[in-house]
């Protein structure tokens, strides 16, 4: 098989549906499989995909498990050579699939992509070249872990790479869960989401993962996803506090002791964002 979709959902019903109305279009010439992981919703978001999407698969937790432990179920029940992880509120487009999976095939050294991200007025949206929140930065920066990542400017700008142009294919140091291509064998060689990592930083430690394994990260430009207006949760929150925070922590304690060797296997080799690139 050639790809397997992997969706995590809790309560998100409508837009649910609009992502997998789309992909239902997207998918349709590919040899492929989509998987729903359901964090014990409230709504009719599994009644809905029982009964307007039978074809896809459908896993119902009874409790919520988080995100990184259910989209590793997702993946560890994949059977394709790719697996796009994305979250329920983005809409892909006919030839998104298409696109993404011959970058792939023509870049063996690709780990993993992500696209161009739009909001649902048509605007860019500058998270697409996922870089570091400004916290994380400091965090390296205070601890030296910043010496693990590339001097690709990406510890300039925070959170969104605002040093890359947004039809400009690059590589970069972060994919973005939020739709994120994985090559399977990669995944098969370096381990899934590290699940220490409840809510926050499994996107940063994985990106991470599949540099230090030799292949690369790239930020694929060329085609796009609409997201769909979701609400935010308060970054006051206790919980947001300790699961965003408790993620760098996390990171720290997994590689701060390895840092020395670690820091010249993951150090990418390029001189330009385009660098090595098939357009």
């Amino acid at each position: 098989m050639k790809l397997s979709v992997v969706i995590v959902n809790q309560n998100l019903c409508r837009p649910l549906r609009q992502a997998l109305a789309a992909l239902k279009q997207a998918v349709q010439h590919l040899d492929s499989e989509i998987t729903v992981i359901d964090n014990a919703s409230a709504d009719q978001s599994v009644n809905m995909i029982i009964n307007e999407f039978p074809q896809v698969g459908l896993i119902v937790n009874e409790k919520t498990l988080g995100f990184t432990k259910a989209v590793n179920q997702g993946i560890k029940a994949s059977t394709g050579d790719y697996v796009l992880v994305m979250h329920p509120n983005m809409v892909t487009g006919e030839d998104t699939l298409d696109k993404v999976l011959k970058f792939m095939e023509i870049h063996p050294q690709a780990g993993g992509l992500s696209v161009r991200i739009l909001d649902a007025e048509g605007n860019f949206v500058p998270e697409s070249k996922k870089a570091m929140p400004l916290a994380w930065i400091n965090f390296f920066r205070f601890t030296g872990l910043s010496k693990l990542f590339s001097k690709s400017q990406l510890f300039s700008h925070h959170y969104e790479a605002g040093w890359v142009g947004e039809f400009e294919n690059t590589q970069t140091d972060v994919l973005n869960n939020y739709f994120m291509v994985l090559r399977k064998s990669v995944l098969n060689e370096i381990g899934l989401f590290d699940e220490r990592f409840q809510a926050y930083g499994q996107d940063i430690d994985l990106s991470y993962r599949i540099r230090l394994a030799g292949f690369k990260n790239f930020y694929f430009a060329k085609t796009f996803v609409i997201q769909q207006p979701m609400p935010q949760s308060s970054k006051a929150s206790l919980n947001y506090i300790r699961n965003f925070y408790g993620a760098m922590l996390i990171f720290g304690a997994k590689y701060l002791l390895k840092m020395p060797e670690l820091r010249l296997k993951a150090m990418p080799r390029w001189s330009s964002p385009a660098y090595g690139l098939k357009q």
